[in-house]
Formats: structure tokens, sequence, C-alpha cells
């Protein structure tokens, strides 16, 4: 596997990182990203064997935008591999592939935390792989990617649409757990009770975990203040993006849209009001 050549297209705290690990473990890496120091190599991504994908797919005021992924993907060789780490709506996957079918096309999300990414990257809780189509030359490609990864205790293969949703259920599972929990901390304030006792009693039961239970604090963002709400460069333009698909998706869930929606301006409030990430907030909504 070492022989392989691994290319990276994007080198933010994704795409940087990832591709540090694999140059410490003694892979041949490829990087490109716009940036001056990688700007040259943009020919050689196409000789690489796997080209792991990290830019970016935010969410818009017009929606989901996949535009920067669908530039980048013709680099990749005929025959070769593209791994997209990028987040990528439900179905993604599939039509990126139909539109390239030169390549394979498989999505490996992403888990890493933006306090913690370097840790994250060398040391993954999960690694996921999705094939948009269940054939031979999808599940080997899968297979050598899963094994080029760095080592995890939980390996899954699966489909496309699974791996997409898994990422967008888990990052909304832990945003309505922070935006729930200052629902929480103003409801204690409101009795006088303390949130600590709350937190600590909470946390000793292992269904609900320890995470994501501080009120006030800060996103990972580059410069965000302490604040309250799900902030980061994921939460908000996660649930925004999934809350948009589920409506088209789920068209008869109005009652589900309503929670969906509920949630949502309950997080805005949050963070403007306490004046967290608002210029994530700005290129999601407008100003």
């Amino acid at each position: 596997m070492k022989e392989l050549q691994i290319g990276f297209i994007g080198q933010g705290f994704i795409g940087k990182h990832l591709a540090d690990d694999f140059a410490e473990r003694g892979f041949r890496v490829v990087r490109y990203a716009l940036e001056p120091d990688y700007a040259d190599k943009k020919d050689a991504i196409a000789n690489c064997d796997i080209v792991f994908i990290a830019v970016p797919t935010p969410t818009t005021p017009i929606g989901f935008d996949s535009r920067i992924l669908e530039a980048v993907l013709p680099l990749v060789g005929a025959g070769k591999t593209a791994v997209i780490k990028s987040t990528m709506l439900p179905g993604t996957t599939l039509r990126l592939q139909n539109q390239f079918p030169d390549i394979v096309v498989l999505h490996s999300p992403e888990f890493l935390r933006e306090k913690s990414a370097c840790e994250d990257t060398k040391e993954p809780l999960r690694n996921i792989v999705g094939m948009p189509i269940t054939d031979e030359r999808h599940q080997a490609a899968a297979e050598q990617v899963m094994a080029v990864l760095p080592k995890s205790p939980y390996t899954l293969i699966t489909g496309a649409a699974e791996a997409e949703l898994i990422k967008y259920a888990g990052n909304n599972f832990l945003a309505l757990k922070v935006i729930f929990m200052n629902m929480v901390y103003d409801a204690a304030k409101a009795v006088d009770a303390n949130y600590s006792v709350i937190t600590e009693a909470m946390k000793a039961d292992p269904r609900i975990g320890v995470s994501h239970m501080n009120v006030i604090d800060q996103s990972g963002h580059p410069g965000s203040m302490p604040g309250r709400g799900a902030g980061g460069h994921c939460f908000p333009k996660d649930w925004a993006a999934f809350t948009d698909w589920y409506k088209v998706t789920c068209e008869q869930d109005t009652a589900g849209w309503a929670v969906l929606e509920a949630v949502e301006a309950k997080n805005v409030e949050l963070l403007r009001t306490s004046q967290k990430d608002v210029d994530l907030l700005a290129g999601i909504y407008g100003e």
C-alpha cells in the first residue's frame, strides 16, 4: 500500500491534517490547493492512485452548494479513485459518479472536531467509506481506501447514501443536544437551580454521554468569541442544509419540518444574541 501515490485536493484543516498523517506514515503524497505552496501540483493529481478531496460544500442562502467539488473532480485521472471527505447531501455521491463515470467516486465522511483536528485525524473513532454503486469495482476501491486510512476501532463499508446520512445525522444530533442544553440552562436559571449539578447527574447516565453540555463555549472557528448555541463551520450549515433537503425528500412530514425549523430558529437566536459565529451565519442565511 505504501507504493500508492495519494493525492489531496484542499489543504484546509481537514485536508492538511489528513495529508500530514499520510506523509508521516510513509506514503507518497501530492497536495493541491489554491494556496501558493500547493498551486503548482494541479496536474500531478491525475497521476495519484487515490485522491482525497476536502473542499468547501457550503450552505448558502440559495441552498447546498457543491460547485467547488464538481470543479475539482475532473483533476482525478481516469481509472483512479476519488474519495470525497466534504459533507454532502444524500444522493450527491451517486450523482457525481454518474457525472464522472471514468473514475470511482466514494464518500468517506470526516468526524474532526475543529479544536482537536490533528489528534482526531491520527486516531479516528470511525472510518466509513460509502459506495454509490455496489459492484466489484467499487468494492475493491472501497477496501483499498479503508486499508490506507489511519486505523480506527470502528470501520464500515456501506452505501453512499448511508455514509452521507451518517454524517448529517451525527452532526445534527449533537447540535440538537447543544441547543436543548441551552434551554435546560435557561430553565435552571428561571427556578434558581444549579446547572452544573443537573449536568453532572445527566452525565452519569451512559445513554446521554458527557459531551456538548457546555452552554458558553467557543466553536473552534478562528476568531470566535465564547458564546451560546451550536456554532462552528459544521453545525449551523449542516442543520440548514438537512432542513432544506428533508422538506423536499419527506414532503408529507410537515410536523417534522416544523421541528427542524423551530430548532434552527432557536439556534440562530442563541448565536446572534451572544454574537457567536455571526459571520458564519451571514454566509448561510445572508446578512
